[in-house]
């Protein structure tokens, strides 16, 4: 019997000259599975976000013209959070959605998750635009990489677990 293990590598892409990020990432479960565990709060709430911080949904209405509100809480107490909304959400298809920082209230983000079947796994590509190149460049210096690699790590392992 042979085991293959794979390690999903998270791509993050800034073009140059505009004020984007791209991620890019696959997951090793089918397209309806991973499109679910971004739009079921009781999915989010575990992998969302770097592991040393808990997460606590407020409101979560992963449907067009629906909002959500969740904090990521420190060991310390000390609480981040991050609201937004959902302007579409096309089933297995794609998420639009602004995501703002409560700490940074005029830094809003528009994304677009794409959703991709790859027969059998999943690759997810999120565009997020920033309104400047000093803001797109402040969210990489950020230390966002660690946070969203150890986030879809955690999705993985929740993937995984219910396969």
């Amino acid at each position: 019997m042979s085991t293959r293990t794979t390690r999903n590598e998270t791509t993050i892409a800034a073009d140059p000259s505009l004020p984007t990020i791209v991620v890019t990432r696959e997951f090793e479960a089918q397209l309806d599975r991973v499109f679910r565990a971004y739009t079921d709060p009781e999915l989010v709430v575990q992998w969302l976000g770097p592991r040393r911080l808990t997460m606590r949904i407020e409101e979560y209405d992963a449907r067009t013209h629906g909002s959500y509100r969740f904090l990521h809480i420190d060991a310390d107490g000390t609480e981040y959070g991050f609201h937004g909304a959902f302007h579409e959400v096309r089933q297995d298809e794609r998420i639009v959605q602004t995501f703002t920082w409560d700490g940074e209230p005029d830094g809003v983000s528009l994304d677009t998750a794409v959703f991709e079947d790859l027969g059998g796994r999943t690759r997810v590509t999120t565009t997020s635009v920033v309104d400047s190149m000093e803001a797109r460049d402040g969210i990489l210096a950020s230390g966002m990489e660690g946070g969203l690699t150890e986030g879809y790590e955690r999705l993985d392992e929740l993937l995984a677990a219910q396969a």
